[in-house]
């Protein structure tokens, strides 16, 4: 188990991604995604109150699906559960007003009592931090939301959060997810990355398999059926991502493991690093996610795939 932040969350080094739930899959193959992660060791579920607002289902529904999962399954307890507040049509901001209207349609859709880990989705330039953060602060004190996290901030705003929090006496962020994986690293490695170190915060990163494309089955010549495609096939196109493949070949090779897992497994191996954050579309594709919460690279491995995607 790997401590988030600060906080008094424990999780396994995997968090499933819920913004499959009502688009690309469907209520019961979600709850059946959902099954096979914790019968399989997962304990760390990750969506926000947006997904999916770009399907049919629309915004809430993946929090909707969770819900009725916790209800028919009853494992609420066994599950880290993280939503998000700030992207949402209508409430797509972090004022205090917002933060409040937001968390109790959240609890409502995801049918329990607190969420466990509550991110910001987005800064907010417009809303000043301590608004943002003394309303987050509220939601802590009544036992709605037992920790709170930052994504997509950059290095200057995180540190101002931070040191708003130690000022006002506000509940800290204890947690970053923004975009890291092999082949997206420079906006997450440097200064953004020594911010999480030096103030003790996990990084959970999402995009972890960089849209499918690390998982492997993106090959020149050939397609895959994925609503993601298009994005993901667009590292075939560059050196790097070649090489990244290559390097990721070589490494599953010598383990017999999934490309997935070494990807997933690389990032796991970072210094501020909890828990990577992917996504499965069926409960087929667990097998490969869950493979990386036991695989362990060695320190040259992790250096090869290092200079592979350079």
């Amino acid at each position: 188990m790997t401590r988030i932040g600060t906080s008094e969350l424990d999780v396994r080094p995997l968090s499933l991604g819920g913004n499959t739930f009502g688009w690309t899959s469907d209520e019961a193959e979600s709850h059946r995604v959902l099954d096979a992660f914790v019968d399989g060791g997962g304990d760390f579920v990750d969506t926000a109150d947006v997904y999916s607002a770009w399907s049919d289902g629309g915004a809430g529904i993946s929090e909707t699906i969770l819900g009725t999962w916790f209800a028919k399954s009853g494992k609420r307890d066994s599950i880290v559960l993280a939503s998000k507040v700030g992207k949402a049509p209508g409430l797509d901001d972090l004022r205090a007003d917002t933060i409040r209207t937001a968390v109790d349609a959240s609890l409502q859709r995801l049918q329990t009592d607190r969420i466990d880990l509550y991110w910001a989705h987005a800064d907010d330039p417009g809303t000043p931090l301590a608004e943002t953060l003394g309303a987050f602060d509220e939601l802590v004190r009544a036992g709605k939301v037992r920790a709170i996290g930052a994504s997509n901030y950059d290095a200057v705003r995180l540190e101002e959060a931070l040191e708003t929090s130690r000022r006002e006496g506000f509940a800290s962020y204890v947690a970053l997810q923004n975009e890291y994986n092999l082949v997206a690293r420079e906006d997450y490695e440097g200064r953004v990355a020594d911010v999480v170190a030096a103030n003790g915060l996990a990084s959970v990163p999402y995009a972890a398999l960089a849209s499918g494309f690390l998982t492997g089955k993106y090959r020149p010549g050939q397609s895959a059926e994925s609503v993601r495609a298009g994005k993901a096939a667009a590292y075939l196109d560059t050196p790097r991502g070649q090489a990244v493949l290559r390097a990721l070949d070589e490494v599953a090779a010598a383990h017999a493991a999934p490309v997935t897992s070494v990807a997933l497994a690389w990032l796991t191996a970072q210094p501020t690093v909890v828990a990577p954050i992917a996504s499965a579309r069926t409960a087929e594709q667990l097998p490969d996610l869950l493979a990386a919460l036991t695989l362990e690279l060695s320190r040259d491995e992790v250096a090869a795939l290092e200079r592979a995607s350079r």
